[in-house]
């Protein structure tokens, strides 16, 4: 992984006292709370519904043993023992007093973490595949190119204040796991027939609002024009974007009200007057970030094959554990392990104090000392040898971190919702855990097979319910919560954005929903290997309309 540099450290020890004056000014009335809030912004601090929140950066969802331990100790010593992992590979505390908060930061970078533009009108946290650099589907380690565009964007002097925040994504892999069509910029490493790297670019992808699927604007940029590109649908942007109204101010709608053909040729246009400055990027400078990134030097251990054999035979519950949470790494003997943060009856995304400890404990001891945040709220260790697993799957039962639901009905994606964001107009959390706590049992799980929930407790979509293959939408009405269901939604390289089924549900009336929808789905699939996802492409929403509704018509919530 990348280790910050003499300029690095100075940085970002530099951001923190700078910081920590503003607080200091906050705190004593010199400075404003208009004032204040776009510097707290750039730092990562929220004012939430009951407390300040701090996002730290968790860059392309990447980091070391050391680094999950500070993040253990601080939510020990500054918040109420946990953190919550989010869609964008980040983390939230959701309880630090705003006085903790510079030092908060500066044990970060002591680390060499952040939260710099976690929030505000800039360009966020730029996100990746989270099995990137071992994934066997791979073209090329996605990180390195993530890695480029963090140190261009971080506080870039004409981007720091866009019309809107701003969303990349980089997916290095044939199957997207980073949703990179529902971002603002979605980038796709690919080779040509040449074999040489580049990228597949979308752009004006997004969910809230107006859910939208990104356009690709071109088929295959040189990697050395990464830089050069972005630059120019940046200005484009950042030129065109709608200032005058905060709904309609996203690239998306840009591209929607410019048309992608224009909006590309206008790219195109600021590309060309760009080309051959100092954004194109060097061979020297690209080799020298790839080599932070060089796969770890993996042993042969040969004999994890038939001691996997035997201990899945030996245990249920390890045999279920494997077969869900573990896939095929690039080395064959090794694995890609997912440690799921959904428990049954859980909070989806959390993690106490104990567990991000035990976590970094065993990343050091099984996996290369790697650990990677996904965009689904769980977290990966993504070099363990098979002939670990059976040890590191005992050392997860004593924390309670077994839960082999990975890609099933109760690994659900839950923004915190009504619970904490000011923003909510319903929870999302107590949803969530009543669907997982209906579905729980491991054989009812397995009978339904992959099936992707997502709940948001607001239109703005972090818990990415547009593309969950069933979306739940917290919505109040007549000043009650109401839930809007959405079916068909896909965030992989087949993106679909959900359809609204019909009528909005009460929150004591969303579980037994969910489960007509799927006693529906199980009755019309035509095997057990069609897919929930599968299943709703082939016959359309109304057997789902039909079974929730009856003769009734849906009506919209």
């Amino acid at each position: 992984m990348y280790r910050y540099d003499e300029f690095d450290h100075a940085f970002v020890a530099d951001r923190v006292e700078q910081f920590r004056d503003q607080v200091s000014r906050r705190l004593s009335g010199e400075l404003a709370e208009d004032a204040f809030k776009p510097l707290r912004l750039m730092n990562g601090v929220y004012l939430q519904l009951h407390a300040y929140m701090l996002r730290v950066a968790i860059p392309y969802g990447t980091l070391n043993g050391k680094q999950m331990r500070t993040l253990a100790h601080i939510a020990r010593k500054y918040d109420r023992g946990y953190g919550h992992f989010t869609t964008r590979q980040n983390i939230q505390y959701n309880w630090p007093r705003l006085s903790d908060t510079p030092d908060i930061l500066a044990e970060l970078a002591s680390v060499e973490m952040h939260a710099l533009q976690t929030s505000g009108n800039c360009i966020r946290n730029v996100t990746a595949d989270h099995f990137a650099g071992a994934a066997a589907d791979e073209v090329a380690d996605p990180r390195p190119y993530a890695e480029i565009l963090r140190q261009w964007s971080s506080v870039h002097p004409e981007f720091s204040f866009l019309p809107r925040k701003f969303k990349i994504a980089v997916t290095g892999a044939e199957r997207d796991r980073a949703a990179i069509q529902v971002h603002d910029i979605g980038l796709h490493l690919k080779k040509n027939e040449a074999g040489e790297i580049g990228f597949a670019v979308y752009v004006g992808g997004g969910q809230g609002r107006t859910p939208l699927i990104a356009k690709k604007i071109k088929d295959f940029l040189p990697e050395a024009d990464l830089l050069t590109y972005i630059t120019a649908i940046m200005r484009v942007y950042n030129l065109h974007g709608r200032r005058d109204n905060k709904y309609k101010a996203r690239i998306k709608i840009l591209v929607l009200e410019t048309g992608t053909e224009e909006l590309a040729r206008q790219v195109e246009a600021e590309f060309a007057h760009l080309a051959g400055t100092e954004l194109t990027l060097p061979v020297a400078d690209i080799e020298a970030i790839t080599a932070y990134f060089a796969p770890p030097a993996l042993p042969a251990r040969a004999e994890g094959w038939a001691q996997l054999a035997a201990w899945k035979k030996s245990d249920e519950g390890f045999a279920r554990w494997v077969d869900q949470n573990v896939c095929p790494h690039k080395h064959p003997d090794y694995g890609m392990v997912t440690i799921s943060l959904k428990p049954i009856g859980g909070i989806p995304g959390d993690a106490s104090d104990v567990q991000m400890d035990a976590i970094a404990d065993l990343a050091e001891e099984f996996a290369n000392d790697e650990i990677r945040i996904s965009h689904e709220q769980n977290v990966i260790l993504p070099h363990v040898a098979l002939a670990d697993l059976e040890p590191l799957y005992r050392a997860l039962v004593a924390q309670g971190l077994e839960t082999a639901n990975a890609g099933l009905i109760t690994d659900i994606i839950a923004c915190p919702g009504l619970d904490y964001c000011a923003l909510a107009n319903a929870r999302s959390i107590p949803v969530a855990q009543e669907i997982s706590t209906r579905f729980g049992a491991p054989e009812r799980q397995a009978e339904i097979g992959e099936l992707k929930i997502k709940i948001s407790g607001c239109i703005n979509a972090c818990g990415h319910h547009h593309v969950g293959h069933i979306g739940l939408l917290g919505v109040e009405k007549k000043g009650a919560e109401l839930y809007q269901i959405t079916l068909g939604g896909s965030g992989d390289e087949h993106t679909s954005i959900g359809e609204i089924i019909g009528r909005g549900f009460e929150p004591s009336k969303v579980t037994d929903a969910i489960e007509t929808i799927v006693d529906t789905y199980l009755g019309l699939r035509l095997s057990k290997d069609e897919i929930f996802l599968d299943a709703y492409r082939r016959v359309g929403p109304q057997p789902f309309k039909d079974a929730l509704y009856g003769d009734a018509k849906a009506e919209a919530a």
